[in-house]
């Protein structure tokens, strides 16, 4: 099942148990991916249906903290909450042992040796990791790998 299906389905689901708060991130969520979908003319597949839903996730997270250093703890508590019906379809998170293995299976895929490679290994990291680390950890890794 697509996870676009699966929201169609877990939208559903929401309006029959009238959970509001749910069935309005899932429909937030879908705008987004309909939206992307218009600007780009074309249908988005999981991967890049994925990458809006990190995208998303992100921001909250971002709103969340702006919202907590500004005082404003009942808004932060409702991104937090959105964060947390996102974050329900995105893949399982790696371990920091997981993460390492991948980044030396990509160097030596590509056999790097310098900050000049990062690009293409971090290309490779990118699709292979998507949706289950957050990438600015694996390129600080890779960095400290390749200097």
């Amino acid at each position: 099942m697509s996870l676009k299906d699966q929201l169609q389905d877990d939208m559903k689901s929401a309006m029959r148990t009238r959970d509001k708060e749910r069935l309005a991130v899932i429909r937030m969520l879908r705008a987004a991916i309909k939206q992307r979908e218009i600007d780009e003319q074309k249908e988005l597949d999981d991967t890049e249906t994925l990458a809006v839903l990190e995208k998303m996730v992100k921001q909250r997270r971002d709103a969340e903290t702006q919202y907590r250093d500004a005082g404003r703890d009942e808004l932060a508590d409702a991104e937090a909450a959105e964060t947390v019906v996102l974050e329900h379809y995105l893949p399982t998170r790696l371990s920091d042992t997981e993460i390492d293995t991948a980044i030396d299976a990509a160097i030596a895929e590509h056999e790097a040796t310098s900050m000049r490679d990062m690009g293409q290994v971090m290309g490779t990291l990118k699709t292979r990791l998507q949706g289950q680390v957050d990438m600015a950890v694996v390129s600080q890794r890779l960095k400290t790998r390749l200097q």
